[in-house]
């Protein structure tokens, strides 16, 4: 099955449904900002969120932040712009962007899960080291390791807006795990004034082990700190790199 984008095209426009940015989002962000109050070397001001889609983390990150986000998808980066219209946003892949600048505080949230292979999974790390000034801290988060990853898993998220009723249904699985990738379905149930509609998505994703992860960020130059987040349910591990030179 060939990958298809649909939730970052033609249908981005579900995407503000599927998790709220004052909840979800927020508690999230509360921790990432504790974690570089935490290991910063120097003062932090500036922020520089890699694969930012439609700034959600931006929108509560800006509250402590001068944030600039980076996302492949201009669609993504459209809602991202009127949902933060204060902060700066630019087109670009998180392999190989480089912008004129460095920022105290790189973010690296879920869409690093979208580097699929090692080389890949290397380059978005040297991006977020090269945008970083010394004694700034990267903090990235893998949405799965090998160790967490459960097959077959389904989540379903049910939205309403309007008349507008949605359910998303999620399901991960991998059809081998002896290699670096898994799969992503999504099946997105619109009802619109109780009509349905189906669509659907399919992505291939990156999955690396703790050790992987640990050994890249230690090649890419950072100093590694590792601690983890529990925002209920589920619990991921959460790495704040320090870049020391």
């Amino acid at each position: 099955m060939d990958d298809t984008c649909h939730l970052y095209t033609d249908l981005a426009w579900l995407w503000p449904m599927w998790g709220d940015a004052s909840s979800v989002y927020a508690h999230y962000c509360r921790h990432v900002t504790s974690l570089i109050e935490q290991h910063a070397k120097r003062p932090v001001n500036t922020l520089l969120d890699i694969g930012c889609g439609g700034g959600k983390n931006v929108l509560n990150l800006k509250r402590q932040f001068s944030v600039t986000g980076v996302d492949l998808r201009p669609t993504m980066l459209a809602q991202a712009r009127e949902l933060n219209p204060e902060c700066s946003f630019f087109q670009g892949d998180m392999r190989t962007v480089r912008l004129d600048r460095k920022f105290d505080a790189v973010l690296m949230d879920d869409a690093i899960s979208y580097m699929s292979c090692l080389p890949d999974f290397a380059a978005a790390f040297q991006t977020a080291y090269a945008h970083l000034k010394s004694g700034g801290v990267l903090v990235a988060t893998p949405d799965v390791t090998t160790e967490t990853f459960q097959q077959n898993r389904t989540s379903v998220t049910p939205a309403t807006r309007d008349a507008l009723d949605v359910v998303f249904v999620e399901n991960v699985y991998d059809p081998d795990p002896m290699d670096d990738q898994y799969e992503t379905t999504i099946l997105y149930l619109i009802r619109d004034h109780g009509r349905l509609r189906i669509e659907t998505d399919h992505w291939t994703m990156g999955v690396f082990s703790l050790d992987t992860w640990r050994r890249v960020l230690r090649e890419t130059g950072f100093e590694v700190h590792e601690g983890r987040y529990n925002p209920g349910e589920d619990e991921y591990t959460v790495f704040a790199c320090v870049k020391t030179r």
